[in-house]
């Protein structure tokens, strides 16, 4: 991720915002208006959750023609933001088109001296353009000109894409068509086309405030298999996670790529999402928020929704913090198994870490006997960072896009992405929904006599939280060069997070009004979803890949907690040397193929069951792709309090640190009711324990309660908790 900062050459140079101006002040000054008053545009109104929501009427004319450029604003999903970093030229699709004059965006150059400068863009925008690749009998990928594929023969067996290309809501939209050579030159033919249609969602993790890139051959190699069944395949830049996590956003542009695809080709049998980590949680989202964007989905080692994953994964750093500085005995956490008893996630003792040696030089300067890690865990090898751009408002990593003068101005992080949706604080800082108030870490492995008692009151008493974004500082990290790894002097964001205050260090209170919203704009995945899914994913948790196998449950139990059922939901896990995605492909073929030849007085939940194919359940696949077990309790484990199923056993499913402290394995409790120590010891929070001698401790280290996970989240909708 460091090497996305500091590795940006030559055309970063040319193209930093307020680089190489003459009357800089004045256009500071500029600049600071574009970011403080985006131009206005509509944000979707709701009183309920926004599945049940009216999206408007479709304003703009579509199809984009060729050489036409697509809409700039969003339809429904709110401000466009500002500052907005173009990245045409990444994606090998030239300079965007100048829209101003007064310094907003990147500067704009004469491609033929170098020098005149031209203009600004600020908006990104490209005309609509078609160009050609031909997959040869060896799959290498040739990229053809319209004359050129006019003066060459192909051979038969040859794969011709036609390639278009444009801006729609400011990304980039890329949609590929199978075509016949007779076809160049037409935007709207499609003779080779099969009528399915795939949507294809990317993952990574990022905030907002750029354009985003397409790689073309990347993206042709993926779905190649498909592409020369005759699927036509659509992707936007701004379906890409790792240009942000704003689902409205999201689902606007998708719908709007959806709408040029079909304005050109009439609608398809039906469309097919399919993408990675972010991409699967995309589909999750957009399946539940939307209509007539996806009819099926393939999500791969996915995560229910963004939300979720920042509620335990932004606990890692202040385990991490606690475990290399502050526990009473360190040593005790040098077995990394203990660490996996209160953090949930898989940890392995001797397992190495990339930059494990930051750990002891971080202690030498807190005058502390430094120590080498002796394991790793997935909070490091997966989430190592993840507190600086996720959370850090003063560290984004996008600021290297952007002048100082900028950079200055913004709040870095995922909240202020979501600021007109979850609101701002009286600092001007978007609001939370990150909080740990009450959480009892590690409380599971108390119960399970995996630490003492005095273990358990030292880590609640020092774990501390995330200070205010207000107060937090940028991270104290020095990069000698773009292939050196940095050099962390603030390490696991030690410096934000709160130290003991006489007793116990502060813990975070999130925002009811930012987890309200999240909930209603459809940023929480509820379950609410009938569309026919086989969530795929590979075996990764011995490799402590952050892609763990719990997110696929937490998403079924919710899908349970929603429609009783999950005769539309298939779990699918693999061998890492195995992917399933071809058989899953085919079978959601037959499956949504199946769904349009039933009769229209069916209910769509009757069509989704009956037209629902044999090998569409859950399964899971030895190496060389042979099951290993099917059936409705191979996944049975901890997660629904079964005994653990045959795919259990080879594939353990691990858990996370809400869910050690006590919180249910589907995860969307964002903050929690309190209750004061008496009451939860009468409840029988605490098990058998004998705590007689310890209520004053545990009152001392939980001065406002502790989670009463049985009474559900504070923040979520009374209207969605029916």
């Amino acid at each position: 991720m460091r090497k996305v900062m500091f590795g940006l050459v030559g055309f970063l140079l040319l193209f930093i915002t307020l680089g190489q101006m003459t009357d800089q002040d004045s256009l500071v000054a500029r600049q600071v208006k574009a970011i403080a008053t985006p131009e206005a545009n509509y944000l979707l109104e709701i009183n309920q959750h926004i599945s049940k929501t009216q999206r408007p009427e479709e304003t703009f004319p579509f199809p984009i023609k060729v050489g036409g450029v697509g809409p700039v604003s969003s339809l429904y999903s709110g401000p466009n933001q500002y500052p907005f970093y173009c990245m045409t030229l990444d994606s090998g699709l030239g300079q965007p088109l100048i829209d101003n004059q007064a310094g907003f965006g990147v500067p704009i150059y004469d491609m033929v001296t170098g020098k005149r400068h031209l203009g600004y863009s600020k908006d990104c925008s490209l005309k609509t353009r078609l160009t050609y690749v031909v997959v040869d009998t060896d799959n290498n990928l040739h990229s053809k000109t319209e004359f050129e594929l006019k003066q060459l023969s192909l051979n038969k067996d040859d794969l011709l894409i036609r390639v278009e290309q444009g801006t729609i809501n400011r990304y980039i939209y890329t949609i590929l068509m199978p075509i016949q050579v007779e076809e160049v030159g037409n935007q709207s033919s499609a003779n080779a086309w099969n009528k399915r249609l795939i949507y294809r969602f990317e993952g990574g993790s990022g905030i907002g405030y750029r354009q985003g890139r397409i790689n073309l051959f990347r993206l042709i190699n993926k779905e190649l298999s498909q592409l020369k069944k005759g699927y036509a395949l659509i992707t936007s830049s701004g379906n890409k996670t790792s240009y942000g996590y704003n689902m409205l956003l999201a689902e606007d542009t998708a719908r709007r790529v959806k709408a040029q695809f079909v304005s050109l080709f009439g609608k398809p049998l039906y469309t097919v999402g399919i993408g990675g980590s972010g991409g699967g949680l995309s589909q999750y989202l957009i399946g539940q928020n939307s209509q007539d964007i996806l009819d099926g989905l393939l999500p791969l080692y996915s995560y229910p929704d963004m939300v979720s994953v920042a509620t335990y994964a932004l606990d890692c750093d202040l385990f991490n913090n606690y475990f290399s500085f502050l526990a009473n005995d360190r040593a005790r956490w040098q077995d990394w198994q203990n660490r996996q008893h209160v953090e949930g996630l898989r940890a392995i003792n001797g397992a190495k870490q990339k930059a494990g040696w930051l750990q002891p030089l971080n202690q030498l300067l807190r005058w502390q006997k430094p120590e080498f890690p002796r394991g790793n865990n997935e909070c490091i090898n997966g989430y190592f960072g993840l507190s600086s751009y996720l959370n850090n408002p003063k560290e984004g990593f996008l600021k290297p896009y952007f002048h100082d003068s900028v950079v200055k101005q913004v709040n870095w992080n995922y909240w202020q992405d979501m600021v007109h949706i979850f609101g701002q604080d009286e600092h001007g800082f978007g609001l939370s929904t990150w909080d740990n108030v009450g959480v009892q870490y590690g409380l599971q492995a108390l119960l399970n006599n995996h630490i003492t008692f005095d273990e358990f009151i030292d880590l609640n008493r020092k774990i501390g939280s995330w200070k205010p974004l207000n107060e937090m500082k940028a991270e104290r990290i020095i990069s000698l060069s773009a292939n050196t790894p940095p050099i962390w002097l603030s390490l696991w964001g030690n410096h934000n997070i709160t130290k003991v205050d006489t007793v116990s260090a502060k813990r975070q209170s999130a925002s009811l009004t930012a987890i309200n919203k999240a909930y209603e704009y459809g940023q929480v995945f509820i379950g609410r979803i009938s569309l026919p899914i086989i969530d795929i994913r590979n075996y990764l948790e011995d490799d402590l890949n952050m892609h763990h196998t719990s997110a696929s449950f937490a998403s079924r139990l919710r899908i349970l907690n929603s429609q009783k059922h999950t005769q539309n939901h298939v779990i699918w896990i693999s061998d890492k040397e195995y992917s399933p995605i071809e058989k899953a492909y085919d079978v959601m073929d037959k499956w949504l193929m199946a769904i349009n030849l039933l009769p229209d007085q069916l209910s769509y939940q009757q069509k989704v069951q009956m037209a629902k194919p044999i090998m569409a359940k859950d399964a899971c696949f030895a190496e060389k792709g042979n099951i290993i077990a099917s059936g409705k309790d191979v996944f049975n484990g901890d997660w629904n309090q079964q005994p653990s199923g045959a795919c259990t056993k080879l594939f353990p499913i691990y858990s996370n640190s809400r869910i050690k402290a006590g919180a249910p394995w589907q995860g969307s409790i964002f903050k929690c009711h309190t209750i004061p120590i008496d009451t939860a010891i009468e409840n029988g929070i605490y098990g058998d324990l004998d705590l007689s001698a310890k209520v004053s401790a545990l009152k001392q280290t939980f001065p406002d309660g502790v989670c009463d996970y049985t009474l559900g989240d504070m923040g979520k909708p009374k209207h969605l908790s029916h």
